[in-house]
């Protein structure tokens, strides 16, 4: 029996009309090729939101982020802050400065039995009660609010 191609020897298109033979003409192009030409009514149905931009992104000039520290973290690295010189222990009782040390806020997440003082900028409601129970204080930094 004769092959399939000698026996399309000598035609032009072996078969597959003009356009079927050549590159992906059968199937209209490749890939995303004629999504707002011929492939336009499938792009309406199945994929409406491909085309076009949604929302924005904010300048990083205008995004404020804060560093923020938990009272458990503070509990944790007392002797390394004081090696690092952010805090003291004078008469069993410790002051750290988070603010000298870059610390924007103070949360309360965690738990603290060791009495502090803490001088930061801002702390949280939750991070004041939890320092007050727990027999430390909170400094605040010169004229800047505590909320």
């Amino acid at each position: 029996m004769v092959s399939r191609t000698s026996k399309f020897r000598g035609s032009r298109t072996h078969g597959r009309g003009k356009k079927a033979g050549r590159g992906a003409g059968l199937r209209g192009g490749r890939g995303n090729a004629g999504l707002h030409k011929h492939k336009w009514i499938s792009t309406v149905k199945y994929m409406p939101d491909h085309f076009g931009h949604y929302g924005f992104k904010r300048p990083q000039s205008v995004v404020v982020s804060k560093v923020t520290m938990n009272l458990s973290e503070v509990e944790e690295s007392l002797p390394a802050l004081e090696r690092a010189g952010f805090a003291t222990k004078k008469g069993g009782k410790w002051s750290v400065d988070l603010a000298r040390m870059g610390v924007d806020k103070l949360l309360g997440s965690g738990r603290i039995g060791t009495p502090v003082a803490v001088k930061v900028a801002e702390a949280s409601a939750k991070a004041k009660e939890k320092l007050k129970a727990a027999g430390g204080e909170l400094i605040g930094d010169e004229g800047a609010s505590e909320a």
